[in-house]
């Protein structure tokens, strides 16, 4: 709790002394009776990754790492949303919206995701931070006025480490309490993901906003997501961690590869869903119901012996969408569409969830007594087996892979024991299951690759705890203060 303590400390102290830190905000917050504070983490993704939406079991570690959101209600007619940026791998950021149009875009998360996709793409970061106030009016708030939000965030973007979640959560948790909503810390993820799916238009599953609001410190959180069933957390061996360590090549979950990926993994969900006896019926192009599915909508629920040759073989191993609409008239998955131009991977993106799930409840139930070398080997080859899956399905990338044969090549004599790529895929962060004592080693492995690659590169260690464990800041400001120019957009 420390480390979170001590961000909100700072954050506090910075509002505090704005005019003089930094003049160009100095009027920021002014003629606001008060400023939230709020602060939630990025996390490292052990086990479960791009399975979390075909229902796996996902085992992820909240990191020292956090956003952190100032937030406060005045009497103008402007949003104000200021990013300082620096310490998250961004410039900082600003920007500005009339409250009234906003406010109207309000009234349902499709309006308000309507109202981001008129802005220019450079402003459309917001919805990210502002995309939770359509909840909030769902819930009551009377949503009036100005607001002013200021985040100050350490996870740095684009390196699979859940920023984009650890940014909603934060900004969320923060609008919450400024109009006095409570959320527990399972709707406060759940309404983030929403966030993410239908404001923003990101297709990702849950587990980050997840483990952004609800994990503890230094605990995998265990969360099966059929759809988010937090099922505890898991404690490490003592003299076990986990590190994390940036591979210098940027991915976003909005991408490509990864929406490729879940399609795919969408269309094989169809396809053995009706093999093993649900019915399909076509609601509109490219969308199917499944009735009677025996899987309920989930991958994970296959077991891999139940995947006999008959099964595997009808999966193609590649097709087109063009093909796949006309063979079989779409997919169940709301946050992707089958293009027909493009050609998924439909075999390996099906095996990869199926396989995931059974590696991650391994995983965890192995952990907790792993102390020998030959246990801590099997969780290794764990991970070691989730990162090959990541490459069947097409999303690697040279630097993870260098990282990941870097581990191996060090092995257990050097107390390294595993590794696999974090999160979406194509590029970020490497988890890496180590003795606590070889963080060291870890360091310099990560200035090796760096050197080599010429990348930049850092590691992360260390933890912290979720969001809902650390109630909102309140921050009294001086009764009266006026608005200044500054307040103008």
């Amino acid at each position: 709790m420390l480390r979170a303590e001590r961000d909100l400390a700072e954050l506090e102290a910075l509002v505090g002394e704005l005019p003089k830190r930094l003049p160009a905000l100095a009027g920021l917050f002014d003629g606001a009776a008060e400023v939230v504070l709020t602060r939630a983490p990025g996390r490292l993704d052990v086990m479960g990754g791009i399975a979390d939406y075909s229902g796996s079991l996902a085992l992820e570690l909240p990191l020292a790492e956090a956003a952190c959101v100032a937030a406060a209600r005045t009497d103008d007619g402007w949003l104000r949303v200021v990013s300082l940026g620096n310490a998250a791998g961004h410039a900082p950021r600003e920007l500005c919206f009339a409250a009234g149009p906003f406010w109207e875009a309000c009234q349902s998360l499709h309006s308000l995701r309507e109202y981001f996709a008129r802005e220019p793409a450079d402003r459309r970061w917001a919805a990210y931070v502002l995309g939770g106030l359509p909840l909030l009016a769902r819930r009551g708030a009377q949503l009036s006025a100005g607001l002013r939000l200021l985040i100050d965030s350490a996870v740095p973007e684009g390196r699979g480490v859940g920023s984009s979640a650890a940014l909603e959560v934060a900004s969320l948790s923060a609008l919450a309490a400024l109009w006095h909503v409570p959320l527990s810390g399972a709707e406060l993820g759940l309404s983030c993901q929403l966030v993410e799916n239908q404001v923003v238009g990101a297709p990702c599953g849950a587990m980050d906003q997840l483990t952004s609001a609800c994990a503890e410190p230094g605990q995998l959180l265990a969360l099966l997501c059929q759809p988010a069933q937090i099922e505890g957390c898991l404690a490490f061996p003592e003299g076990i961690s986990v590190f994390g360590v940036d591979s210098g090549q940027s991915h976003a979950v909005a991408g490509t590869d990864y929406g490729l990926v879940r399609a795919a993994a969408f269309m094989g969900l169809r396809i053995l869903s009706e093999r093993l006896g649900a019915r399909v019926r076509l609601i509109e192009p490219g969308r199917v119901v499944l009735e009677d599915d025996p899987l309920a909508g989930y991958l994970a629920r296959v077991a891999p012996d139940e995947l006999g040759p008959e099964l595997r073989e009808a999966l193609p191993e590649v097709i087109s969408g063009a093909e796949f609409l006309a063979r079989f008239g779409g997919i169940t998955d709301e946050p992707t569409t089958v293009r027909p131009a493009a050609r998924y991977l439909v075999r390996a993106a099906t095996l990869h969830p199926i396989h995931e799930h059974a590696r991650a409840r391994s995983f965890a139930q192995l952990l907790p007594g792993a102390t020998e070398p030959d246990e801590l080997g099997q969780l290794g080859a764990l991970m070691f087996a989730a990162h090959a899956g990541y490459s069947a399905c097409g999303l690697g990338s040279d630097g993870t892979d260098q990282l990941v044969e870097s581990v191996r090549a060090l092995g257990q004599k050097a107390g390294l024991f595993g590794a696999k790529i974090s999160g979406a895929g194509s590029g970020g962060t490497v988890v890496i299951l180590a003795r606590t004592e070889q963080l060291p080693l870890v360091e310099t492995l990560s200035r090796d690759y760096s050197r080599k690659t010429r990348r930049s590169s850092r590691v992360f260690s260390g933890s912290s705890p979720g969001a809902s464990a650390l109630p909102a800041r309140r921050l009294p400001l001086r009764a009266g203060a006026p608005p200044n120019g500054a307040q103008q957009c």
